[in-house]
């Protein structure tokens, strides 16, 4: 029988293949809105042209590609535990004619390189979906060089990210949506200040520091919202599919009244917060 690990595993690897259609079309929106991460952890990690980096949870590619192009005499491995997200990430490297950038399948928590592998480890956005934190965080210890880099981002509090917090307490008021398990993959199950600095200390790393990047995500209007969300975020897909039509359409017009009582009837300017953490082994 698999254990409670293993069964996360399990349910986020088809997940994220399930998802993967929706975040290909929606990729230069998402790659947008994600760009001021993959710039933090890339200065965070202060890249030499002869690093050899290993990207996980890299997705469709990014900012392991991004990477690509500065370690112009090393390589970048991406890894992710969805195959259909890899096939992405591959075929743009192709297009992109970027040759020193390389995917391979890998569960974080066992990780296929050797000890002391990598000059530099980068995940935007994967903790929290990993089932096993500390796991996580003590794989990455042990693929880096002595002197080497680790650094990720997580999502901060639900207050500091309306883009998916307003959205998702309107599900869950009128859906009377049960509260997810303690501990379970989730959005913000990495928020808490100081959560994964923790992690990264108890891994033995040094230098951790934890920095917050916020912004503003733009949507064209409320259909382009509701289409973005209902096509890519899976906790809002799912929460729908529980839901008739009748309650999905009163969710859309909340959802639309709300948006543009708190940001204007043109394009949507959405605040966003995350946390970047980085430590050196």
């Amino acid at each position: 029988m698999p254990t409670v690990e293993e069964g996360i595993r399990m349910q986020q690897r088809a997940l994220w293949n399930q998802f993967a259609p929706g975040w290909k079309k929606w990729d230069e929106f998402t790659m947008q809105f994600l760009k001021p991460m993959g710039d933090a952890i890339i200065d965070a990690l202060a890249l030499t042209p002869t690093d050899t980096v290993l990207d996980i949870a890299t997705g469709t590619g990014e900012p392991g590609l991004t990477i690509a192009s500065l370690v112009t005499k090393g390589t970048v491995i991406g890894t992710d535990l969805a195959e259909d997200m890899l096939s992405t990430a591959q075929a743009k490297a192709q297009a992109m004619g970027v040759l020193n950038y390389q995917t391979q399948w890998a569960d974080v928590s066992s990780l296929p390189f050797d000890d002391a592998h990598f000059e530099a480890v980068s995940c935007r956005m994967g903790f929290m979906f990993f089932p096993d934190i500390a796991l996580a965080a003590s794989e990455m210890a042990r693929v880096l060089k002595p002197g080497g880099r680790v650094a990720t981002s997580v999502w901060a509090s639900p207050e500091q990210n309306p883009w998916i917090s307003l959205l998702m307490g309107i599900i869950n008021r009128r859906l009377q949506l049960p509260a997810p398990s303690p501990g379970m993959p989730g959005m913000f199950r990495c928020a808490k200040p100081g959560l994964i600095a923790g992690f990264f200390e108890a891994a033995g790393l040094k230098e951790v520091t934890e920095t917050p990047v916020a912004g503003v995500v733009t949507y064209r209007d409320v259909d382009e919202y509701w289409a973005n969300k209902t096509e890519i975020a899976a906790p809002v897909v799912n929460a729908l599919k529980q839901a008739d039509p009748a309650a999905v359409a009163q969710i859309k017009e909340e959802v639309s009244v709300r948006l543009q009582e708190q940001y204007g009837r043109g394009p949507l300017a959405v605040p966003f917060g995350t946390l970047i953490i980085k430590g050196t082994k």
